[in-house]
């Protein structure tokens, strides 16, 4: 499973480069990108199409050549391989039917994007994929994703950017959003404001809407210290001074049922506590 460049052919890796060398076959979501790709790098080898709607196909001939011996690597048209791409079946089919399957890592928009968000990512993200294209299900699809506690990472179309970010607009429209664009290529765009600030840096300038987009959604406002108990903010005090701060504010989280993360945070802002992560 071999990820491959999202945007700059540079960004191939080294490893990648010596594995398809030894490659026997290539399986791939897009024959033609495969092939700019190998070419781009003086490779030239057999390649088999595996996209979406031909994989449980492809993965019957891949795994012919691999009872065969040969060794087959698979790759989407950009970015990492089953996400939000094809790749699933084939490796679940060659893992069933037991073969080793290896992961090659490398490029890919989600990470990408989020790590230069400047977005905080300690309680982790949600990649919730493509954002439907019918309006109903885009409005549902968008009220899910407003009530995550995480940041949300998207994708979407550039004629459907705006549908979206209208949508955003009406159903919150303070959240904060980042929009980034044409990741890792000449003209790469990071663009941070709530919904009708991006709606308007996109009517500025036609060009602006170009380009596949990753949306992203900045998790929700934690709340402030003063919407924590007292009693709960005094409890979390006295049990740190003999208990990790973790396992403090767990318990006091189970008594009072106040948020734990929240009373975690709220902790480690404590004179005595800061810095004092477990």
């Amino acid at each position: 499973m071999v990820a491959t460049p999202i945007g700059n052919l540079a960004d191939v890796g080294l490893r990648t480069l010596a594995l398809l060398q030894r490659c026997d076959v290539v399986a791939a979501e897009d024959t033609r990108a495969a092939q700019r790709l190998l070419q781009a790098w003086g490779l030239s080898l057999p390649l088999l199409r595996a996209d979406r709607h031909r994989e449980q196909a492809a993965a019957q001939a891949v795994l012919q050549h691999l009872q065969q011996g040969r060794r087959v690597a698979f790759v989407s048209d950009a970015g990492t391989p089953a996400i939000r791409d094809p790749g699933s079946v084939l490796a679940r089919s060659a893992r069933a039917a037991g073969h080793a399957v290896l992961a090659l890592p490398g490029p890919s928009a989600v990470t990408t994007a989020l790590s230069a968000s400047g977005l905080e990512l300690d309680d982790g993200y949600v990649f919730a994929g493509y954002v439907p294209a019918t309006q109903g299900r885009r409005r549902e699809f968008l009220r899910g994703l407003l009530g995550a506690a995480r940041a949300v990472v998207c994708f979407e179309a550039p004629h459907r950017i705006r549908d979206s970010l209208r949508e955003l607009q009406q159903l919150e429209p303070q959240r904060p959003l980042l929009l980034a664009k044409e990741l890792t290529k000449q003209f790469e765009t990071f663009v941070a404001g709530d919904a009708a600030e991006l709606l308007r840096w996109l009517d500025a300038d036609p060009r602006h809407a170009q380009g596949e987009f990753v949306l992203i959604l900045a998790a929700r406002a934690a709340p402030e210290a003063e919407a924590l108990p007292q009693q709960a903010l005094e409890w979390t005090l006295r049990l740190a001074r003999e208990l990790p701060a973790s396992r403090a504010c767990a318990l006091v989280a189970e008594m009072t049922g106040a948020d734990r993360r929240e009373l975690y945070r709220w902790l480690l802002r404590q004179p005595g506590h800061a810095g004092a992560e477990d």
